[in-house]
């Protein structure tokens, strides 16, 4: 399916600034969540965009290198202590004002007129914005942010499965696989799982028991 135009979503001038935005790891039951603020510097196409669930590992990565060297971005996180302190949705929106603040605190980066963030949420935020439902299957800039969002928490996520080897991180980077059920069953939970979670907190009850 082709991206829709800026103007056909929004009803206004694509040459406004505009912010796509979206988030990674809401569902995973370990990790932080990462958000991305994008805005292009030029219109670029780049062969093969798609949202960053419709493209392999390796895929993403690669248009993520060519994303970076086109754009200017910021990457903001929340981390599984603020998730399990504030909730899903507040530690989401809080990782979603530190994206935009990272994006605007760079050089030469002019304030966008509005922010265009995939879902349906409300947040509260520093700049209007306006929700799309699959907005990272439909608007480019959207797409991009999601791709940036997802490497980021992947790249995360490896580096916590090196501290945490037995649980299995770079395979299923913290959401409730299988193996990840088996891994809390045999060994509880680490330090970065969200505990808060109610899976989570099942299955840790359940090691306690036995």
């Amino acid at each position: 399916m082709a991206f829709l135009s800026l103007k056909k979503i929004l009803g206004t001038e694509e040459a406004a600034l505009v912010c796509g935005m979206d988030e990674a790891g809401r569902g995973p039951w370990a990790g932080p969540v990462v958000t991305c603020a994008f805005m292009t510097r030029d219109v670029f196409r780049i062969k093969g965009l798609k949202n960053s669930k419709a493209l392999s590992a390796k895929r993403r990565e690669e248009i993520a290198k060519k994303l970076k060297a086109k754009s200017d971005y910021g990457i903001g996180m929340a981390s599984h202590q603020e998730i399990d302190k504030l909730g899903l949705m507040k530690a989401t929106n809080l990782a979603f004002r530190r994206a935009v603040e990272k994006l605007l605190r760079k050089r030469g980066v002019k304030r966008p007129d509005i922010l265009v963030i995939d879902g349906r949420d409300k947040w509260n935020l520093p700049i209007p914005y306006k929700t799309v439902i699959k907005g990272d299957e439909k608007i480019r800039i959207v797409a991009c942010a999601s791709i940036l969002a997802k490497v980021e928490r992947d790249r995360l996520m490896r580096k916590f499965s090196k501290e945490f080897p037995k649980y299995g991180f770079e395979n299923h980077m913290g959401y409730g696989t299988k193996q990840h059920q088996k891994a809390i069953k045999e060994h509880g939970v680490c330090k970065i799982h969200r505990k808060s979670y109610k899976p989570v907190a099942r299955l840790s009850k359940q090691m306690e028991i036995f």
